[in-house]
């Protein structure tokens, strides 16, 4: 039956509960009906997966520019768009050879006819709980691991997402049926319900602070959890490295979708002769990206909420001593109405001002110089473990040196984010920025139970040691010890 999710919520949260049950109970039965799909059917769901996000990406486009207020149509296609059927396409590439069962070595105890294997097969039912920032392609890359493994899936979406949510109810149930996919809405209220149900799996992607109540709730049933969350991922500017070009990507990734990545970089580290000059170019970067702020090419602020903490975090660094630098060319004015908010530098930054203690989210970029790479290092690995850090420099060492000395959940050297789009590296966090790695192969493996098999030979070498025990067995039991040694 497929479930009519937009009235969950008008219900009271044990109607809401009740619902979410039976359809978790529903999807966990076709999983019992049918627990391994074979090949052909992943394949064919991946292609209908990729046809439901091609075949309405202008639509796709349109609710998310809606639920923002405005963002940039460019930036879904991109960042939502290309990237999940790009993802969609090397999966199905790659999916018969990940299928297939692992040989592994059979102890001696078990020679001489005996084998090993590990069988990759489904978990079963997936929970997904999908972010306002990116929220097509935080459902659609999921997606694409969990049905490449087998499973099937429930995904939750944001309150903020409305519009969005509202059209992938509509499209899934055009393109699959719901005990294989469904979309659940969220207008408050529904996201522990959700995060409280027995899943066989659930991934949420969002702020540490409601990942740990995620994780809290999935405990309850013994859920295994993938987080990705967020936290303050630096980028370092090595004086070897050319400030034209790094002031070209490092304000390209901050700027897009306004800032409101998880990876973007969230402050920036320069040496301290190079601060002005790096200014200077972040000016003229934006002057030539944006020469109008208000225009469709430059995102909104999600809502309200959000837009006015953006300007109390750079009035609480201005009173706490920073310089702040309209990088908008006097587009700087208030508009609350498109919540259009204008990219700022921050000189003089400390560790007492809100922008150097929280994950910005926004076109807020706060620079620390510094002297030597272990500055760098001792304040990094002061903090909580980053999603990303950024490298960049041309020296080989330089960048080794910080990766080998600080821990982070991914590195993009002589770039921001472009780490998290290639398909064949993992993606994800490590302490507070996030646990567990999907996309690609690991996105594969993370939503199977790797299965080991042993199959016992013909001839069972054991039997030399089952009791009674004499000196036979004493004499067989010494020599494998010895050469287990």
């Amino acid at each position: 039956m497929n479930m009519p999710l937009q009235s969950i919520n008008e219900t009271n949260p044990a109607e809401m509960g009740a619902m979410l049950q039976q359809l978790l109970s529903q999807q966990r039965q076709a999983y019992l009906d049918d627990p391994v799909p074979e090949y052909a059917q992943r394949v064919a769901d991946l292609r209908t997966l990729s046809r439901m996000v091609s075949d309405n990406q202008d639509a796709i486009a349109q609710a998310i520019s809606d639920d923002y207020g405005n963002r940039s149509r460019n930036e879904t296609l991109f960042c939502e768009v290309y990237v999940v059927l790009d993802g969609i396409k090397d999966t199905i590439k790659k999916l018969k050879k990940w299928m297939r069962p692992q040989r592994r070595h059979a102890a001696i105890s078990a020679y001489p006819s005996s084998r090993n294997r590990v069988i990759p097969q489904p978990l079963g039912v997936v929970g997904i709980i999908v972010p306002w920032n990116f929220p097509a392609n935080l459902s659609f890359a999921p997606l694409t691991s969990v049905f490449a493994a087998g499973n099937r899936a429930m995904v939750k979406m944001s309150e903020n997402s409305p519009r969005l949510t509202a059209l992938l109810q509509r499209l899934s149930s055009e393109y699959f049926p719901p005990e294989k996919l469904s979309f659940v809405a969220d207008s408050g209220g529904v996201g522990p319900l959700f995060s409280a149900l027995k899943f066989d799996h659930l991934i949420f992607t969002g702020s540490t602070q409601t990942g740990r109540a995620v994780m809290r709730s999935a405990a309850e049933n013994l859920t295994p959890v993938t987080l990705e969350l967020g936290g303050k991922s630096p980028a370092i500017v090595a004086p070897d490295f050319n400030l034209d070009t790094a002031a070209e990507r490092i304000l390209f990734w901050k700027l897009l979708n306004a800032g409101q990545i998880c990876t973007t970089v969230d402050y920036l580290f320069l040496p301290e002769d190079r601060v002005e000059s790096f200014v200077d170019k972040a000016r003229a970067r934006v002057r030539k990206s944006y020469p109008d702020l208000q225009s469709e090419d430059y995102t909104s602020v999600i809502d309200d909420r959000s837009y006015q903490r953006l300007w109390e975090t750079l009035d609480d660094a201005v009173a706490k001593g920073a310089t702040a630098i309209d990088l908008s060319n006097g587009q700087g004015r208030r508009d609350d109405k498109l919540r259009k908010f204008p990219p700022h530098i921050l000189l003089n930054v400390t560790a007492d001002m809100l922008v150097m203690q929280r994950e910005i989210f926004g076109p807020l970029l706060p620079v620390m110089t510094y002297r030597d790479r272990q500055q760098v290092v001792d304040h990094v690995n002061g903090g909580p473990r980053p999603l990303a850090i950024y490298p960049f420099t041309n020296d080989r060492s330089v960048s080794d040196f910080y990766i080998q000395h600080m821990i982070s959940g991914g590195v993009s050297v002589n770039n921001a984010v472009l780490h998290v789009a290639q398909h064949d590296i993992p993606f994800g966090g490590v302490g507070e920025s996030g646990m567990g790695h999907y996309h690609g192969y690991e996105g594969f493996i993370t939503f199977s139970k790797l299965r080991p098999v042993f199959y016992q030979g013909p001839l069972d070498p054991l039997k030399l040691l089952m009791p009674p025990y004499g000196k036979a067995s004493k004499k067989i039991l010494d020599i494998m010890i010895r050469l287990a040694r």
